[in-house]
């Protein structure tokens, strides 16, 4: 028969470590900006970057390449499937597949734009 397998028991080591990681950024973040504020001994304050600005823009190209590569593997089983049985549904199906895509071009716009605001 073979072992059954939970697919919800494979996502929980990365959620344990997304949620681990996500934690420590935003405890990191503003102990940094505290001690930088304070500055070394009768020097001027240093300059902070803007942390939550840098999270914001890993979230949005991680987020939308995540839901395009789902989005891309459905759309696109999907397409070969029916241009297997009608091939003139190929080009019809390859522009959803194009529109998968695009999420990544707006997620990196997007990222792009919380950079260039640094």
């Amino acid at each position: 028969m073979g072992i059954v397998r939970d697919r919800r028991g494979s996502l929980r080591p990365l959620l344990a470590a997304a949620l681990l990681l996500g934690t420590l950024c935003a405890l990191a973040g503003p102990a940094a900006a505290a001690s930088a504020q304070a500055g070394p001994e009768g020097g001027a304050a240093a300059v902070v970057p803007r942390w939550d600005l840098c999270l914001g823009a890993a979230i949005s190209i991680g987020l939308s390449c995540l839901g395009a590569g789902y989005a891309i593997g459905r759309v696109g089983s999907a397409a070969l499937g029916a241009a297997s049985e009608r091939p003139e549904l190929l080009t019809r199906s390859l522009l959803f597949v194009a529109l998968g895509e695009g999420l990544v071009v707006f997620g990196f716009l997007i990222a792009l734009i919380m950079v260039l605001r640094l």
